[in-house]
């Protein structure tokens, strides 16, 4: 239901507790799985041959099936609801009848951040109380979208943020001083924690702090996010006489404080330069950035408007000048920066996007990458300072959108640990 302008204002986040389907104790360290987008079709094959608890199995039911076997059939949909419903059958997965919220705690490298997983409103979606920052692909979306329908569930989190709420912080606080309904470390080294919120003056103290904090921003998971939308929508249209309360009208998510999210750098690798010498390269680039040799200890940019590149074994640190950095939320991004004032004029890269000579390297995979990269396929590669929050924050408040691969957030939540079942 789409709102007028006026009405909009004064809308409050709809963030409800929810009867949740979870894995039993001794069972969630070898079915909760990373998210089903980061694995190629071989690797997810792999990976879920090596666990047969795994919820990769049922997120990428086409790793059932021969390697050539049509990955959209309504064959490999419909496997991965009868693997769901036969584990919660034989009770590898149980039913909390209570609508609960549930905290769910992860460490890595030392540093924790805790979030509530919760199920949020389309309404919200539509309305933009819930505010994205990028934009979708139809493709991507049709995928989850016949997963979620022929499942009946929402089997994979999205990854919410909202600016830090007291209320919400002193309940999170209360709620982990329980005993954990899971308390385990994966294969990455992340230790993953969940305690239920179950009392109802809690519940209801948590879902009134998130009316009152009115806004809520999609950090991770645009897809999923979109997809569940749709077959909430969809839905609707079958259901014309639906109430609003029906479990198909919200979508699974895992909300955060903004002040406890982690993000890294999402760095570049070109695999030419345009036709030019290193040194009419670097001639063209220091007409838009002053650049300068570092050694390789100081390869880690430091600060936002400067970026590290390296180049022929060489790695060197670019600084932005600031009359070059506009007054636009998109726009001054480190990353709009590159784009607009080498990638594009000096490298001819006009759509990242689409261009086959730019690929994108994830944080977590660290600047050894960038090296091993260069000295393998690529010719140059690029090491941003990562995108701040509050950043995300202001281009989401804008109704704009970021350029791709903006972002990493760490650690990625597991999926598996919470299903949301749509009736």
């Amino acid at each position: 239901m789409r709102i007028s302008t006026d009405e909009k204002e004064r809308l409050m986040a709809d963030i409800r507790p929810f009867p949740c389907i979870r894995p039993s104790r001794e069972k969630a360290a070898s079915i909760a799985a990373l998210p089903y987008d980061v694995y190629s079709r071989s690797e997810a094959k792999l990976k879920a041959a090596e666990n047969p608890d795994s919820f990769l199995n049922i997120d990428r039911p086409e790793t059932q099936f021969a390697d050539d076997a049509d990955m959209y059939s309504e064959q490999v949909y419909q496997k991965a609801h009868d693997l769901l419903w036969e584990r919660v059958a034989d009770g590898s997965f149980i039913r909390d009848e209570k609508r609960c919220y549930y905290v769910y705690e992860l460490t890595m490298d030392g540093r924790t951040q805790t979030g509530i997983t919760a199920c949020a409103s389309i309404d919200d979606y539509e309305n933009q109380v819930i505010k994205k920052h990028e934009n979708t692909r139809a493709d991507k979306e049709a995928d989850r979208i016949r997963h979620v329908d022929s499942c009946n569930a929402q089997t994979g989190p999205i990854f919410l943020a909202y600016r830090s709420n007291e209320t919400v912080e002193r309940i999170v606080t209360e709620a982990k001083n329980q005993e954990p309904l899971y308390d385990f470390i994966s294969e990455d080294g992340i230790r993953h924690r969940v305690f239920a919120i179950r009392e109802d003056d809690r519940i209801q103290a948590v879902q009134d702090a998130f009316a009152a904090i009115g806004e809520i921003y999609i950090a991770d998971g645009h897809h999923r996010a979109a997809s569940a939308v749709k077959a909430g929508l969809r839905r609707r249209q079958l259901h014309p006489g639906y109430t609003g309360e029906e479990e198909f009208n919200y979508f699974l998510s895992v909300l955060f404080p903004h002040d406890q999210l982690l993000i890294l750098d999402y760095n570049r690798v070109v695999k030419d330069l345009g036709g030019l010498s290193k040194q009419a390269f670097l001639e063209k680039a220091g007409q838009a950035f002053e650049i300068r040799q570092i050694p390789r200890e100081g390869r880690r940019p430091q600060k936002k408007g400067n970026f590290t590149m390296y180049l022929d074994g060489q790695w060197y640190l670019c600084r932005i000048k600031p009359q070059d950095i506009p007054d636009d939320p998109v726009k001054s991004l480190d990353v709009s920066l590159l784009q607009d004032l080498l990638l594009e004029p000096v490298l001819g890269i006009h759509d990242p996007k689409t261009d086959s000579r730019i690929d994108f390297i994830g944080g977590i995979r660290g600047l050894d990458e960038l090296e091993r990269r260069v000295s393998a396929d690529c010719a140059a590669a690029f090491a941003m300072y990562p995108t701040s929050i509050s950043e995300l924050f202001a281009v989401a408040d804008a109704g704009l959108l970021m350029p791709p691969k903006s972002t990493w957030f760490e650690p990625k939540l597991r999926s598996g640990l919470f299903i949301h079942a749509l009736d």
